[in-house]
């Protein structure tokens, strides 16, 4: 038997009939099992009958392709169709609805849904964003047997919402969202819609870091969304685990009823950075630098420079540079970590190190501290207090950019996560 493929669109509304070519009903939906399978196997047809939608098994159509479409049984069982656990419905759960594409991390728009029949099994095995389906539902008929299938999505790439669907248990796999990256999880959540993006939040909840990551790519609006679902007590678990700036940024904009309750919550020493953060403008570089870096006394070796670093928790874009401190905190000097690498690891850090290393100042603006590291090519700076030279952190190159690029830059530079 040939490989036979056909829409989702030229299925539907279509007769069933009879082998005597009597109409039976008209064709509603397809129902489709999820499971394991990347391509999920149509396991039947719900079709109305005499003002009832009925359950026909797959199993009892010749072909999909045909119009009208056969039935090969002898009987119709005539109880009205119930969902079962794990099935889903291809045009009220899915048609005309975002799916997840995971290569790129992408959203698209299931405008239409391509099916393929071999030896009487069916199967959904891409999806159509483009538009052209929606030609095909205007002049039905007229067009779509002839229109190329180049821009079909694989299946085995995409992932439904479900929770809409009562009868659907699964959830999308934290499997396959872990294998993207923060940011492009956070454009997921940001492009779909409020309960999408609680559906991926959920899934993300499964690794509690990833949460904590993702939290801190999403923007303003839409961490606050997110928060105020949460209590007091599950707000304050996730701020644990964002960088100690990140949930500095997020508590000032949560409502003030909350905010000190959410603090008190903080465990030590994470509550001590977020409230010493808090005491900074939030558009200097005080108020954007990370309290987590790696520094050694002056008397350390590069060997105890190299072990500082291997064995620090702190982010790894603070950890290009390790920062030589005198006994009283003032910061002496900085070594990239590439120079710690090349030297030998029993000479003294200082010999290694720059003297006098371009910093910046907390009360400094965003603008000033831009050009400070772009005049020393930093992509981390120190931040020290202008009246004893005391380290205090650092800002990243990263978090300055995404401060000073226009709110929404990512869709309006090309980056929109909806393809449609």
């Amino acid at each position: 038997m040939t490989l036979e493929m056909i829409n989702l669109s030229e299925i539907i509304h279509r007769p069933l009939v009879d082998d005597a070519n009597d109409r039976i009903g008209r064709i509603e939906d397809l129902v489709v099992r999820l499971g394991d399978s990347p391509h999920p196997p149509v396991v039947g047809l719900v079709v109305r009958i005499g003002g009832r939608d009925l359950f026909v098994p797959a199993r009892k159509v010749v072909s999909f392709s045909t119009h009208p479409v056969h039935f090969a049984g002898r009987r119709v069982d005539l109880r009205r169709f119930e969902r079962r656990e794990g099935e889903i419905l291809l045009a009220k759960d899915l048609l005309a609805r975002h799916l997840i594409n995971f290569v790129g991390g992408r959203l698209i728009r299931a405008n239409d849904i391509v099916l393929a029949q071999l030896d009487g099994l069916c199967e959904v095995i891409g999806v159509d964003p483009g538009r052209r389906p929606l030609l095909r539902s205007l002049f039905r008929g007229r067009v779509g047997a002839g229109i190329s299938r180049s821009g079909v999505v694989d299946f085995a790439s995409i992932e439904p919402f479900v929770a809409h669907v009562p009868s659907a248990k699964l959830r999308i796999p934290y499997r396959k969202l872990s294998k993207l990256h923060p940011a492009q999880i956070a454009d997921l959540v940001e492009a779909a819609s409020h309960e999408e993006g609680e559906e991926i939040i959920e899934a993300v909840g499964e690794d509690l870091e990833l949460e904590a990551d993702v939290f801190e790519e999403l923007d303003t609006g839409h961490q606050i969304e997110f928060l105020r679902s949460r209590t007091d007590e599950e707000a304050a678990r996730l701020l644990e685990r964002m960088a100690p700036d990140d949930a500095a940024d997020l508590i000032t904009e949560v409502d003030q009823e909350r905010r000190v309750g959410m603090l008190d919550l903080l465990p030590e020493p994470q509550q001590s950075k977020v409230r010493n953060l808090l005491s900074y403008n939030p558009e200097t570089a005080g108020g954007i630098m990370s309290p987590d870096y790696v520094a050694v006394p002056d008397s350390a070796t590069v060997a105890d420079a190299l072990d500082a670093v291997r064995t620090s928790s702190a982010p790894a874009e603070t950890l290009n540079v390790v920062y030589v401190v005198g006994t009283n905190g003032t910061l002496e000097g900085s070594a990239p970590i590439a120079s710690l690498v090349r030297s030998d690891p029993g000479m003294a850090v200082q010999e290694v190190a720059r003297s006098q290393p371009a910093h910046v100042h907390p009360t400094w603006d965003l603008h000033r501290t831009a050009r400070q590291m772009s005049d020393f090519n930093l992509t981390v700076a120190p931040v020290v207090d202008a009246e004893h030279g005391h380290l205090l952190g650092v800002v990243t190159i990263d978090d300055l950019i995404e401060l000073l690029l226009p709110q929404g830059w990512r869709r309006e530079f090309g980056m929109a996560t909806v393809e449609e």
